[in-house]
């Protein structure tokens, strides 16, 4: 049984430790099964992107830290052979620098980019996540960490579908 987790971290400010929201869905045996969503306390009380994702500090100082909400994270990860993300480089150094801040193992699986897979498999002029989606046909509430999982993980299926392979889109 293959386990592919799609991943989206929103961030607070530009250091990667700072996510302030994360959603994953599983893909198990190339179906797409559940999805998983909370938003995460920051480590500092500044917020710079909240024209981008919408949060604020005043919606995200009440609730959990990555350490505190790992165990659901990582129950949610349990048995993962592939990481997916769109623009990938940037989920997994989010995830390194979380996991590092809060002292737990990262998940050794792969991360592959479904930015990459695109610009081989689709001939877009331009691959951003809501072009992918608008071109697919695949629904976005761009910038909410859930949305953007989903969609990663709907654009990796169709990749698959049409004959990439996680090689041609892994991320070294």
């Amino acid at each position: 049984m293959s386990v592919v987790i799609a991943l989206d971290f929103e961030t607070a400010d530009r250091c990667p430790d700072s996510a302030c929201a994360l959603g994953m869905t599983r893909i198990v045996d190339g179906r797409i099964e559940e999805d998983w969503y909370s938003l995460i306390r920051p480590p500092r009380s500044k917020v710079y992107f909240t024209d981008i994702h919408g949060l604020t500090w005043d919606m995200l100082k009440d609730g959990r830290r990555f350490s505190q909400l790992w165990p659901e994270i990582s129950a949610f990860m349990a048995g993962v052979d592939l990481f997916v993300a769109h623009n990938a480089s940037f989920d997994r150094r989010v995830l390194l620098a979380c996991c590092d801040a809060a002292a737990v193992t990262v998940p050794a699986a792969p991360f592959v980019c479904t930015v990459k897979g695109s610009r081989r498999g689709l001939n877009l002029p331009h691959n951003r996540l809501s072009d992918v989606c608008c071109h697919l046909g695949i629904d976005l509430n761009h910038h909410h960490a859930a949305s953007d999982a989903k969609a990663a993980a709907q654009i990796y299926l169709h990749l698959r579908g049409i004959g990439l392979t996680d090689d041609e889109m892994l991320l070294k």
